[in-house]
């Protein structure tokens, strides 16, 4: 059983393509309750990008300074769930809940491996309309064949299930709105790749991920 995470614990969050590590970055834990694991992500946090060929290429951040640009963002994700929401400040104010759908997540001794399914749903925090990011990207993905007929279905489903949510007024991330990041937190060092083929897909995910504001 992979243990839970404490509080200003550093932990890697690896996103796994081919079956190696595409992209990963140390982030800190903000609560780990043994189902929903908050982790935050500083801005200029160093970004660590997999060597070799890929499916799909070099991962589109690599073409960047490798540091997280933008601010901070707070990812909130619990097992099984086939999405992750991110809490989205600007200038210090909170923004909105952007919802990155991606493979569950899988605990691991260093933290978590999960993969970006490309699609995205940006609730903004005023309470104005939510939207959908991507969809196209998502859609050509799939006619491509980068996900399998089971994998694009579980990607509708889990956009439907939140789309209800949203719809209800009952997402469960709304209790981390006035979260603020602890002063004393600094930016976490570089993490370095594992040996190649020393790491196995989440679930039979197949594919990737996309750029993001970042």
């Amino acid at each position: 059983m992979v243990r839970q995470f404490t509080v200003n614990e550093t932990i890697v969050r690896r996103e796994i393509l081919d079956g190696r590590e595409w992209i990963l970055y140390p982030m800190r834990v903000a609560s780990d309750d043994g189902n929903t694991l908050a982790a935050y992500l500083h801005q200029g946090t160093p970004l660590t990008f997999g060597r070799g060929d890929f499916r799909w290429g070099v991962h589109p951040w690599a073409a960047f300074d490798p540091v997280w640009q933008s601010e901070g963002v707070l990812q909130l994700q619990r097992a099984l769930d086939g999405y992750s929401v991110w809490g989205r400040w600007e200038d210090g104010r909170f923004a909105g809940w952007y919802v990155n759908f991606q493979a569950p997540m899988r605990r691991t001794e260093r933290g978590f491996d999960t993969l970006d399914q490309e699609l995205d749903l940006w609730i903004p925090g005023d309470g104005s309309q939510y939207r959908w990011k991507d969809v196209a990207e998502f859609e050509e993905r799939e006619r491509r064949g980068g996900f399998t007929p089971e994998e694009a279905a579980a990607v509708r489903a889990a956009a439907r299930e939140v789309e209800a949510m949203v719809l209800r007024g009952d997402g469960w991330w709304e209790e981390w709105r006035n979260w603020q990041v602890p002063t004393e937190w600094t930016v976490p060092a570089a993490v370095g790749l594992q040996q190649p083929g020393t790491t196995r897909s989440p679930g039979s995910q197949r594919d990737s991920a996309k750029i993001v504001r970042r």
